[in-house]
């Protein structure tokens, strides 16, 4: 469950919910420097006891160096790393893992001659050990200890491998997800293409019609005009060979008489 991050009187920001809980690890004005380069400088950061946090940058911002001074890699220049209140200034690297620190690395190097299980059993070395005289005479301790490694690290594949089958179960649900959404978001792109094609059309065959309407109309006001234009030519002549038939005849009529 989400919750709202507020800040705390040191600057940083945590989970409501952890509000009066001591913070699972703290570093304040953390650095070091190699030779005069200032590989991290003032680098701050509280994470509450119930909060997952992610540390993002460019490459050469000085993620992986951080990581090597959480992890006592690097011993800090100066600054403090508190984990759950403890000042881990003193402790080594096996000492740190062991007070709850781990890491892994980009690059992954497996003992590619041992079996997954072993492999598995390599990170539990400081959590379950024995001296090497009970190792090479096989001593009661040495099964014992074998024998809660063994289970522990069988626990954790079996647990490895649940949670990838619930992840690649769960990518499969969002791929499908996403197919169906995809599909959908076409098919609404495609229904309204159609649509605007559609009303474009449909915009187009008024103005056609419009246009075809105003051609006719003109059409018939120029075989008017024209029409009008003739027949008064033609009246204008048999007006004129009338008046000129009766001046004749009016003529005829003055000189007879």
């Amino acid at each position: 469950m989400f919750s709202k991050l507020v800040p705390v009187p040191s600057g940083a920001v945590i989970p409501e919910r952890d509000i009066g809980k001591r913070p699972i690890l703290n570093c304040i004005n953390l650095g070091v420097t190699f030779g005069g380069l200032k590989a991290v400088d003032d680098f701050n950061l509280m994470i509450g006891r119930t909060e997952i946090a992610g540390l993002i940058g460019p490459n050469g911002a000085g993620k992986t160096t951080v990581f090597n001074l959480l992890t006592k890699v690097y011993q800090p220049t100066h600054g403090t790393i508190l984990l759950d209140g403890k000042d881990t200034h003193e402790m080594n690297t096996a000492q740190v893992n062991r007070a709850g620190i781990a890491r892994t690395f980009q690059n992954i190097r497996l003992f590619k001659d041992m079996p997954v299980l072993d492999n598995v059993k390599v990170g539990l070395h400081n959590h379950h050990s024995y001296s090497t005289l009970t190792g090479i005479l096989r001593l009661p301790k040495y099964h014992k200890v074998e024998k809660e490694m063994n289970e522990k690290a069988s626990t954790n594949l079996e647990t490895a491998e649940k949670e990838a089958r619930e992840a690649a179960s769960k990518y499969r649900e969002i791929l499908d997800q996403a197919k169906d959404d995809g599909q959908k978001v076409r098919q609404q792109i495609i229904d309204q293409a159609n649509e605007e094609a559609r009303a474009k059309i449909e915009q187009a065959q008024k103005e056609i019609e419009t246009e075809k309407k105003q051609a006719q109309a003109d059409m018939k006001q120029e075989i008017v005009d024209v029409a009008i234009e003739v027949a008064t030519k033609v009246m204008n002549k048999e007006m004129n060979e009338e008046i000129n038939k009766g001046l004749v005849e009016e003529f005829v009529d003055d000189v007879v008489n």
